[in-house]
């Protein structure tokens, strides 16, 4: 079905040194002239579920739509990441609550295969190949497009250099982003096809000007349209759909990166103060295929580097056949049920296909300003990034790299290990009868095997415009959405007195003045049992708050390491949440909207706003609300603006979203019922 990776290439690949060898192009300081401009009414920058959704919701509205990735796949998450097992609550899943691009793209997963789950994966209701993700919603984003009688531009390989923001006489901030240079990069005549090398190989010079022996490059302008019949407070409307917050990283307008310092909004948090070098780990995810015979697994060079990270984790997962089966994204034939620990999966057979993406296995986790992927706003100064013309991304490749070979070293763990970091000696066994798919045609689509792009869980995260409830800008916090026991004797000792009345007093509703004036003791109050519920609220989304936590120590593959103190006591159950619309709306640029990972959520919030579904509705809530902003001559903040039930443009959007089958809240969830239990 698929070709396998050469013995040459596999020999080279294994191969490559300790030693970083990425190439590493000189950052070009000196822009060049644009060969190609292109007019469209929205622009969206990064392909994932957030921006194909925005796109799937303008075209409808009929709008001209560009729509920008670094990678040659639209779904992110689902294709160019790898996580191809779509992450659910099952009391939305069998409510089938969700928002009506998200259950067409279900539905045409179904037709596709004929059946919603052709790997018979355990983790969810729909686990499938990522390249075959990238066919379903490119088709579905066309069809979109002709039943809205809009346009679609789509720009793969492509990524954003530079953008020209300029001041505007239209009210707000005053400041809008009036064109995008970008530059799109091929594969150079003769040389091997787009996809050969692992990203960190060729991301310097995607974002570098200059053609090089690899890559030829065409330098676009994206600007407004400029015969628009109709013309309002902007031309048109820039959506950040990046994974790692690429375009909020570039304006530097205000925004966080990692841990938010403990707080009564906060109280879980890891830390005293902000942590910008401890986000979630991120992965390079792989296919692996199951064979009759044992295959050669040779050792790559840099194993015994990476060796001492990987485990099963925990004694009720350390099974081989579990971890296959968990996320088996192509299941080749019938089988019959086996249980290990409770959980009941269908045995792998030969020709069954497994999606990887193991928390201590190629999750790559680095939690120190040393080794950290996503620059904080203070190195990308450092770098010279945030000069002109100076933008390289924001990551740092060297940890990409690193991210490629711990992956590449999983999978042989996987297939002939013999240690366990956590469980010991004894437990792990090799499996020796599998192969990496590798090829342009694989499931994941490249030469090496590895996702195109990481699977990214937290990146740069907006700090939205301040209110009278959020004098400090908007954001959406632990206490919004966690179902935590907030009178837990750790909280009691761990905040100060007055932070802990004030979360009480935040979690106890009208009483909380009470609270707060001292007539009431913290601990005499009912707390509420719902997330907050939003005035503005645009979209809706429900998962556990699950955390893939940074190591302690530098490298994270450092024998002993342990996870960041602490990070995990934020996890756990969640109750159905809302998206605001102020958590999509940046301070200092009033014609761009933040969707997906970047919206202006905390570090632990954000470990629940991440998942397939959510990605999604964000991105529907950003389309309709660019559409129509642009419909009615009118900013995305004005929205937002005064009191929400008097707001008659919110009001309208509201309406619109719930029409087109785009819920904003989920269902007997309002303020009149307390008990929510029913969505655990």
């Amino acid at each position: 079905m698929f070709k396998f990776i050469s013995k040459d290439f596999w020999q080279k690949l294994i191969s490559i040194p300790l030693a970083m060898t990425v190439t590493n192009p000189t950052m070009a300081v000196i822009a060049r002239n644009p060969e190609q401009i292109e007019e469209c009414e929205i622009l969206v920058v990064g392909a994932g579920l957030a921006g194909a959704a925005t796109a799937y919701e303008a075209l409808l509205m009929g709008k001209t739509v560009c729509l920008t990735d670094i990678t040659d796949w639209v779904g992110g998450q689902i294709s160019s990441q790898g996580t191809s097992a779509l992450d659910e609550r099952n009391t939305q899943r069998k409510e089938l609550f969700f928002p009506r691009g998200y259950l067409e793209l279900r539905s045409n997963i179904e037709k596709f295969y004929g059946k919603l789950n052709p790997g018979q994966c355990w983790v969810s209701d729909s686990c499938f190949l990522p390249k075959d993700a990238d066919k379903i919603l490119e088709n579905q984003l066309k069809d979109a497009a002709k039943r809205g009688k809009g346009k679609l531009k789509w720009f793969p390989n492509t990524v954003i250099k530079d953008l020209k923001i300029q001041s505007v006489a239209n009210g707000g901030t005053g400041q809008q982003i009036v064109e995008a240079i970008a530059i799109r990069h091929e594969a150079q005549p003769n040389t091997p096809p787009l996809n050969t090398e692992p990203l960190s190989q060729i991301i310097e010079d995607a974002y570098t000007y200059n053609d090089s022996p690899r890559l030829k490059k065409t330098v676009i302008k994206f600007t407004p349209p400029k015969n628009l019949k109709t013309q309002g407070k902007t031309n048109w409307i820039v959506v950040e759909a990046t994974e790692t917050g690429e375009l909020i990283g570039l304006t530097d307008i205000p925004y966080r990166l990692g841990i938010d310092p403990r707080s009564e909004l906060e109280p879980s948090s890891s830390s005293t103060t902000q942590d910008p070098y401890c986000p979630q780990g991120f992965t390079y995810t792989f296919a692996m295929q199951q064979t009759a015979e044992p295959q050669p697994q040779p050792e790559p060079s840099f194993y015994k580097q990476y060796e001492p990270y990987y485990s099963y984790e925990l004694p009720r997962l350390a099974d081989f056949d579990l971890v296959y089966t968990y996320r088996r994204i192509w299941k080749a034939e019938d089988s019959e049920t086996t249980t290990f620990q409770g959980i009941n999966f269908t045995k792998p057979t030969t020709g069954d296909i497994s999606m990887q993406n193991w928390t201590w296995g190629n999750d790559y986790r680095p939690g120190t300003s040393k080794d950290n992927l996503i620059y904080s706003r203070e190195q990308l100064q450092k770098t010279g990034q945030l000069k002109p013309n100076g933008w390289m991304g924001g990551l740092r490749t060297e940890t990409l790299f690193k991210g490629e070979q711990n992956a590449l070293g999983f999978y042989h763990w996987l297939v002939a290990g013999t240690t366990d970091s956590q469980l010991g000696d004894g437990v792990k066994k090799p499996n020796p009868n599998q192969k990496l798919l590798t090829g342009l045609d694989s499931p994941m689509g490249t030469m090496h095997g590895l996702s195109k792009y990481p699977y990214m869980r937290e990146g740069r995260r907006i700090i939205g415009r301040p209110n009278y409830a959020h004098p400090d800008g908007f954001m959406v916090n632990e206490i919004d959405i966690s179902r935590r026991n907030y009178r837990d004797e750790y909280y009691k000792k761990t905040l100060p007195p007055d932070q802990y009345r004030r979360l009480q007093a935040l979690l106890s509703g009208l009483e909380g003045f009470s609270v707060l004036s001292g007539e009431v003791a913290p601990d005499d109050v009912k707390n509420r049992t719902r997330s907050t519920i939003y005035p503005d609220a645009v979209g809706i989304g429900h998962y556990a708050i699950d955390f893939h936590p940074c190591m302690t120590e530098s490298p994270q593959e450092k024998p002993g390491n342990t996870e960041r103190k602490g990070e995990r006591r934020g996890q756990g159950q969640a109750y159905p949440f809302q998206i605001p619309l102020s958590a999509m709306i940046p301070q200092k640029i009033d014609n761009m909207l933040v969707v997906g990972k970047s919206i202006a959520t905390s570090h632990i919030a954000a470990a629940a706003y991440r998942v397939h579904s959510f990605e999604w509705s964000s991105g529907a809530a950003a389309g309709t609300t660019a559409s129509l902003a642009l419909q009615k001559g009118i900013l995305p903040y004005q929205f937002t603006e005064g009191f929400a039930f008097k707001n008659k443009n919110l009001q309208e959007l509201k309406v619109i979203l719930e029409k087109n089958e785009n819920p904003t809240k989920f269902p007997n969830t309002s303020i009149f019922n307390d008990n929510w239990d029913d969505w655990r």
